[in-house]
């Protein structure tokens, strides 16, 4: 090793202020270790550890250059393990576990290293907890936390100490007092009278035996008064039931998406199923001044399309409040997708008003990332119409016409909402895509049973469908078709498995960000093709391969390795990377939006932090194992 003369303190610990995880010292401790360093150089082709027999004295960091740790293959062939680039280290685990080397460490260009003594290593792992973590912990917790907690500080601006009300909050600290009930057979009249005398805006409805068999609030009050009701009626005509329940211990934030989902104000609380008080969406809002509750009840209240048309312009203000307030992406686009889809209810559904009853029973479908929940700021239209089968030519002709202009006019009014048109017209104005289900199913089948490569890959959208409004029947019998089909047919999945091996991790030879060179976008990632797609199209084709229902991601990732399709370290780091990549993306789309630019998908790594640049790496490392287990599954050689 060749020593060179001692360099300047201050630009080692220049060095290790960034680079993890000597960046998570103080500067003090920097200080120390630095005493401990010397910079070292190796020309390209030295072997700096050779496997079994070398004991590493120091540790490496490479400043710049790169090292290849390999390790003999079954053939006696040199079978490549890792790279090690700028900021990489070489020989943590066997200075920790005093042992030789594990894998041959050869220097692949000219580089320089800083070498950490033995001593000050050991010294530093029994004294500094953070930098333990960092060696001997997995990729989900060592970086993740710390990451998205940097990335919360970075990226949000707090305007309150409201901190993380709605996702520390636990429901059974909003419930104050036991609920007021009143018993099948009082009186209206009765019903209102207690209201009044506790102070309440709900009464819930119990049965002889005790059960919560619905619940009565004001507005039910109200409507009685306004239909001229007999104020003797018993208070079981006006009430609301089944009624919805939650455990104590579910958190605020929980709560909303169900009252927004479900379209109810009131939700029951319980502990050990025993009733223990009731929430309200005034509660909610209270605790967390911009909830998301607002821009659902003005969603509610709109009674006319045109209404609906501004109200996605308010979308980002709730983002940006459940951001400050620490919200990960897995719930920021459960959020943005029930609203979404709330929207599309109530513009559908007064359309329904203004054209008539339909000839047939539909159903909506969302396509894409709508239909895999996963919707950021810059959403695209993905969409398609299926009807029930008519019976005869005359009603075929009917459904025609009317789904025609059904179709159109919803598509237009959601361009008037904010939502783009699909540049590839997969919509349901295009007739292609909007057909009765007899034709629905033959295009499945035809994808799944007699795959063309190309057209399979662009008929992969349709695989994420859901249901969005209408008959859900018909979506279900779909969904039911597909997975009925897709397992058993192994030339359509080898296509799938196929295409996740064709997008490479943006990581170099050295593990540094492969950018784009010029243009626009010079010196940015693609987050979602280079970042996002492989993960979607990984849990996609495993979810297709074992007839999953599921359509979200992270549910996916979930469900298989519940069901043991996926080892349960790959399924957690996959979720956590996926995670990670769908929060910088939708953070940085929120500022650009914000800014009044137009968003996108493009990520610059030089403007994160060197911990968010760390993690960002670590996610993309997850891609090529995903990709090595679909190589081995379905014994595919990567192209």
């Amino acid at each position: 090793m060749a020593t060179l003369p001692g360099e300047q303190p201050s630009v080692i610990i220049d060095f290790l202020g960034r680079t993890l995880p000597f960046s998570l010292l103080r500067h003090t401790d920097l200080e120390k270790l630095a005493a401990h360093c010397t910079v070292d150089f190796q020309t390209a082709g030295t072997r700096l550890l050779i496997r079994n027999e070398t004991h590493p004295r120091e540790l490496l960091v490479v400043q710049k250059g790169g090292v290849k740790l390999t390790v003999p293959g079954p053939d006696q062939k040199e079978a490549l393990l890792d790279y090690r680039g700028e900021g990489g280290c070489v020989g943590e685990l066997d200075l920790l576990q005093n042992r030789p080397a594990q894998m041959d460490a050869t220097t692949v260009e000219d580089t320089f290293f800083l070498a950490i003594r033995k001593d000050a290593f050991l010294e530093l792992i029994k004294t500094q907890p953070l930098v333990t973590e960092y060696f001997l912990r997995d990729f989900s917790e060592t970086f993740l936390p710390r990451a998205f907690s940097e990335m919360r500080e970075r990226h949000a601006a707090l305007t309150c100490d409201s901190g993380l009300y709605l996702f520390s909050t636990r429901l059974g600290d909003m419930t104050g007092r036991p609920p007021v009930g009143t018993k099948f057979g009082e009186s209206i009249q009765m019903a209102a009278w207690k209201m009044s005398k506790h102070h309440v805006g709900s009464l819930l409805v119990r049965e002889p035996s005790g059960e919560v068999a619905g619940i009565v609030t004001d507005k039910d009050l109200r409507k009685a008064v306004a239909l001229g009701m007999d104020y003797g009626a018993p208070i079981e005509t006006i009430m609301s039931t089944p009624v919805e329940s939650m455990d104590e211990g579910e958190v605020c934030f929980d709560a909303l998406l169900r009252m927004m989902t479900r379209q109810i104000h009131h939700l029951v609380i319980t502990r050990d199923q025993q009733v223990t008080g009731v929430v309200t969406s005034h509660d909610i809002m209270v605790l967390q001044g911009k909830s998301p509750m607002s821009l659902f009840r003005d969603i509610q209240a709109q009674e006319d399309v045109q209404g609906l048309h501004s109200i996605t312009d308010r979308i980002p203000q709730v983002l940006r409040t459940l951001v400050e307030e620490g919200a990960k992406a897995g719930h920021i686009t459960r959020m943005i997708t029930v609203i979404n889809d709330l929207v599309l209810e109530k513009l559908l559904t007064l359309l329904l008003r203004e054209m008539g009853p339909p000839p047939l029973p539909f159903c909506w479908l969302l396509l894409g990332s709508e239909g895999r929940r996963e919707q950021t700021v810059a959403t695209d239209q993905d969409n398609a119409l299926v009807y029930k089968d008519p019976n005869d030519d005359i009603l075929q002709r009917a459904a025609d016409v009317y789904f025609s202009a059904f179709a159109q006019r919803a598509i237009d009014e959601l361009v008037r909402c904010g939502f783009p048109p699909c540049p590839g017209e997969i919509m349901a104005s295009n007739p292609k895509w909007r057909q009765p289900l007899s034709a629905w199913r033959n295009h499945f089948e035809r994808w799944i049973m007699m795959p063309n490569p190309e057209e399979v890959l662009h008929a992969t959208i349709f695989f994420d469908f859901r249901a969005a409004f209408g008959d859900r029947d018909l979506a279900l019998t779909l969904r039911e078709h597909v997975a009925r089909h897709a397992p058993r047919q192994d030339v359509f999945l080898r296509h799938l498995a196929a295409d996740c091996l064709t997008t490479r991790p943006p990581l170099s030879f050295f593990r540094n960000f492969v950018v784009e060179k010029s243009g626009e976008h010079k010196n940015r990632v693609d987050i979602k093709q280079r970042g996002l797609v492989p993960f979607v199209d990984f849990a996609r084709v495993l979810a297709l391969r074992h007839g999953l229902a599921e359509t979200n991601t992270l549910a996916r990732l979930r469900r298989l390795r519940e069901q043991g399709h996926i080892p349960e370290e790959l399924a957690r780091d996959a979720a956590d990377a996926f995670e990670f990549l769908l929060q910088l993306r939708l953070v940085h789309q929120l500022g650009q939006v914000e800014e009044g630019r137009p968003p996108d998908n493009h990520i610059a790594p030089q403007e994160l932090s060197e911990l968010e640049r760390q993690t960002l790496k670590e996610a993309f490392g997850v891609i090529g194992r995903l990709q090595s287990h679909l190589r081995n599954i379905f014994r595919l050689e990567l192209g």
